[in-house]
């Protein structure tokens, strides 16, 4: 990991030469390793061409003013939680570093198969065997129902009914909702409200299923063949999620591609994939840079810290707080 305190003035050929002299601005997108830029004074890049947005896949500073793409406040406690975790997690950082400089540019079924290809890959590294090797998988439970549909009229709840794992989404709830989200693209006239039951929304996907897939190269087309992620996305305009307790790792990907998105107050929203060694695999790499750019995302995958629910609602992660 790179961490760059960028200079008052600084024009791209200046910071690119700063980061790496023996690389261009337009070459340091490519750079295989994660960016970290400390800007002192954003105001002074306001009208400037933007660098830091150029080159930086992180953007920190104690500017409490500062919007988006910065995240804001103590710097040198928000370097050293991303210091942290690259540290451990090396390769998935810089894999998710990597995969979020080009979230921007293709559509999102190009972008799901660009997150798919890369969880996959990274499922056959050794920093998440190393992960699985210190949390054996526990066998599923099985019998209930993983995902509650019911229709009433033009409107479809789908409830994540799962409480007593907090709504983990393994591979039987991902069919379900994928099932329950092909209908409102068949019917047009349906709007999806979402929601989850117990405590949590979800606490993302279920720990004792990562790695269980025999075939990484097959679980990664199994993931595009069965995404409930694509079919929300088809469909969100008409769709509102409603999220409240833990929302991590697939409990916010997910939503993030509904049209609209209510939190209740206690909400906390995390990415912590690259804790495992992995990157999100849920979707997350194109949903939330469409909504708060692909800097705050990395902040969110790279730092393993979590939003509340006001910061979401100002970053514009979620529509409401209510």
């Amino acid at each position: 990991m790179l961490a760059v305190e960028v200079p008052d003035g600084a024009s791209a050929a200046g910071l690119a030469a700063i980061v790496d002299p023996s690389r261009s601005a337009v070459d340091l997108r490519a750079l295989p390793t994660v960016v970290v830029l400390l800007v002192p004074d954003p105001a002074v890049f306001d009208g400037a061409g933007h660098v830091p947005l150029l080159l930086g896949d992180v953007l920190l500073t104690d500017d409490g003013s500062a919007a988006r793409p910065y995240v804001t406040g103590d710097v040198a406690g928000r370097l050293s939680a991303l210091t942290a975790v690259a540290e451990r997690n090396p390769v998935a950082a810089t894999s998710l570093a990597l995969l979020l400089r080009g979230s921007e540019g293709p559509d999102v079924p190009a972008g799901l198969v660009a997150e798919s290809a890369t969880y996959s890959t990274l499922q056959s590294g050794a920093e998440f065997a190393s992960w699985r090797a210190s949390r054996p998988a526990q066998p599923p439970e099985r019998g209930p129902e993983r995902v509650r549909i019911e229709r009433d009229g033009d409107i479809l709840h789908v409830t994540l009914a799962r409480p007593q794992r907090r709504n983990a989404l393994d591979a039987p709830m991902r069919d379900a909702l994928a099932e329950a989200f092909a209908l409102a693209v068949a019917d047009r006239d349906l709007t999806i409200e979402l929601r989850g039951d117990g405590p949590d929304f979800c606490a993302g996907g279920d720990l004792d299923e990562f790695g269980s897939r025999p075939d990484p190269a097959r679980a990664h087309l199994t993931r595009l063949t069965r995404s409930p992620a694509r079919l929300l996305h088809t469909a969100s305009a008409r769709a509102t999620a409603h999220l409240h307790g833990a929302c991590l790792g697939a409990g916010i990907e997910l939503p993030a591609f509904a049209g609209r998105v209510v939190a209740a107050p206690d909400t906390s929203i995390g990415l912590p994939e690259v804790g495992l060694g992995l990157v999100p695999g849920a979707g997350g790499t194109v949903s939330l840079p469409r909504r708060i750019g692909r800097q705050r995302t990395a902040w969110l995958g790279l730092s393993g810290q979590r939003l509340d629910a006001a910061t979401a609602l100002s970053w514009g992660l979620v529509d409401e707080v209510s």
